[in-house]
């Protein structure tokens, strides 16, 4: 299985050789709860999101991905904020990739479904927001939650 490793202002971070347009998505159901799942690839957890396709915009690639990730369907209501800080590198093990950083983060609410694993999630789970900082993920997952649960005014651009 191919694996996943965060590096964020990392000396020993390998060097960037790619940049893909992604996406993550923070889906509250009615109680406020937060759509999250456990990543199989890193065992943090994790807003939902992947990359965009050729051929979608980046809110099709938000409710695709929630859907392929949660079995959970999604309507797009906003924006949290853009997420490309180039000392933020993610490199994929299975192949050598490493990703600068570039996300955008929507919120969305949910429309039907029923939260159900994937090949990417080994569960997935409505959260309570006091819950969140109880569970492991990685420091830029971490501050798009914190952003979201802030109920800032204007998106974070950065």
């Amino acid at each position: 299985m191919s694996g996943r490793i965060d590096y964020f202002d990392d000396p020993d971070a390998p060097a960037a050789n790619s940049i893909v347009p992604s996406v993550n998505v923070v889906a509250a159901d009615e109680r406020g709860r937060i759509l999250l799942i456990h990543r199989t690839d890193n065992d943090n957890w994790a807003l939902p999101g992947g990359a965009m396709d050729f051929g979608e915009s980046l809110p099709e690639a938000a409710v695709r991905e929630t859907f392929e990730e949660t079995g959970i369907k999604v309507e797009i209501t906003g924006l949290v904020g853009l997420y490309t800080d180039p000392r933020h590198v993610i490199l994929y093990t299975s192949d050598g990739e490493a990703r600068q950083e570039f996300s955008v983060v929507f919120t969305a609410r949910p429309v039907g479904g029923e939260p159900t694993p994937s090949a990417e999630s080994r569960e997935v789970r409505w959260v309570e927001p006091g819950d969140v900082a109880g569970l492991t993920m990685d420091r830029s997952m971490r501050m798009r939650i914190e952003r979201y649960l802030a109920h800032e005014e204007r998106p974070h651009l950065g």
